[in-house]
């Protein structure tokens, strides 16, 4: 590690049908996949036929063109501007875990050893976390994939952001998303719990913990949360699993 090693820091803007919807301070790369996946999340979209994003040829920016009773049904969830719980940026987020949809046929979460090899995988593939150690990373897993279960992965200085790109790197593969499992490093946030409750994902695991609204949300939604996730006792929490609390 460089001991003059920094984390990349820019603004990126977002218009949805244009009006200004989000600006992220993030790490820029993988930015068509940051927008697609935060549109996801948010409840824009369903799916990479539903919107068309351009990039602005002058600045770190995109518009995006989504169905309007789309744009009507995200008005209408009651959502308020919050200071997320990291990453110090103001947030679009559902204050209210009891509007989370149940998807309760999801999938299983995989046992300690499984998630251990995960893990390691998921560390290996930390080129800027290798260099700086200042930054997050997150990875969908398809247990049933070749050659390796790890389907996307990304890494941010924001740990929201690099669920946003990898989720939204699998829309923009066409991959479904629904049942796959989801590696964090950071604590699971009740915003991050947000976007993969509404993903249909069927876990979330991190070495960390979960928030209190984090376990809320999994418990109304049929998600699976599991913490310390590498350590000898992973703690699940929210839907029913092995050793569940």
């Amino acid at each position: 590690m460089s001991e003059e090693a920094v984390v990349e820091e820019v603004p990126v803007w977002l218009e949805v049908n244009g009006r200004p919807a989000v600006t992220w301070m993030c790490t820029p790369d993988l930015l068509e996949e940051l927008a697609i996946g935060w549109l996801h999340g948010e409840g824009y979209i369903d799916s990479i036929e539903q919107v068309h994003l351009r990039p602005c040829a002058t600045d770190l920016g995109f518009w995006a063109e989504v169905p309007e009773d789309r744009v009507a049904a995200v008005q209408a969830e009651g959502r308020k501007p919050v200071l997320a719980s990291g990453c110090g940026a103001v947030s679009t987020y559902l204050a209210d875990p009891a509007t989370v949809e149940a998807k309760p046929t999801r999938g299983t979460p995989p046992g300690l050893d499984e998630l251990r090899v995960f893990f390691k995988a998921l560390f290996a593939k930390g080129e800027r976390y290798k260099d700086t150690g200042g930054i997050h990373a997150a990875a969908l897993i398809d247990r049933e994939a070749l050659p390796s279960p790890l389907i996307a992965h990304a890494e941010d200085i924001g740990r929201h952001n690099a669920v946003d790109k990898v989720l939204g790197g699998a829309l923009l593969a066409r991959r479904q998303v629904h049942g796959l499992g989801l590696l964090v490093t950071g604590r699971i946030s009740a915003e991050l719990a947000f976007k993969a409750a509404r993903a249909g994902l069927a876990y979330v695991a991190t070495p960390s913990v979960p928030s209190t609204l984090a376990v809320e949300i999994a418990r109304r939604s049929g998600m699976i949360l599991i913490g310390r996730a590498v350590s000898g006792h992973p703690q699940h929490h929210g839907a029913v699993g092995p050793s569940a609390t």
